[in-house]
């Protein structure tokens, strides 16, 4: 790994949490993410990447971001970034659109709170607290019954 940035990982029940601090660019971004996808043991269902104090990405980061998030996926192991609203790389993230494949939370989890992921559904994305959209009325058979429920209308 070059010294552009450095890593610190700690596990706390299912979630693994890794903090990159420094620079992610083409010397290094691959390096890290493979690093990454082979350290996070089978054990752990989330992977938190703490991108708090990473002030620089660059196209490479961002495609080893992807195929890191692709591998997981393979593996059942949910990847979540943090990148908070302030960040350097925030735009970068969005631009690219990384978030809407990776969901990117404003800050990590309390290291005193190892549940703090627990509660997600397995393709690590919050259910919807929308109610779901409400389905158009059946149409008739030619017979006159409702296909929807089997009653005949009129």
């Amino acid at each position: 790994m070059s010294d552009l940035a450095r890593v610190d990982t700690r596990r706390t029940g299912t979630t693994q949490l890794v903090r990159i601090s420094g620079e992610l660019d083409l010397s290094n971004a691959r390096e890290l993410t493979d690093a990454l996808g082979h350290a996070v043991p089978t054990g752990v269902t989330h992977v938190v990447v703490d991108l708090s104090a990473t002030t620089y990405l660059d196209s490479a980061a961002i495609a080893a971001f992807f195929r890191l998030s692709q591998r997981l996926r393979d593996r059942r192991q949910d990847l979540r970034l943090v990148v908070p609203d302030g960040s350097p790389i925030r735009a970068v993230i969005e631009l690219t659109r990384l978030s809407q494949v990776i969901p990117v939370d404003e800050s990590a989890p309390e290291p005193s709170d190892p549940m703090a992921y627990a509660a997600l559904p397995h393709d690590g994305v919050p259910a919807s607290t929308e109610p779901p959209p409400i389905a158009d009325a059946a149409e008739p058979d030619a017979d006159g019954t409702d296909t929807a429920d089997g009653h005949r209308n009129g």
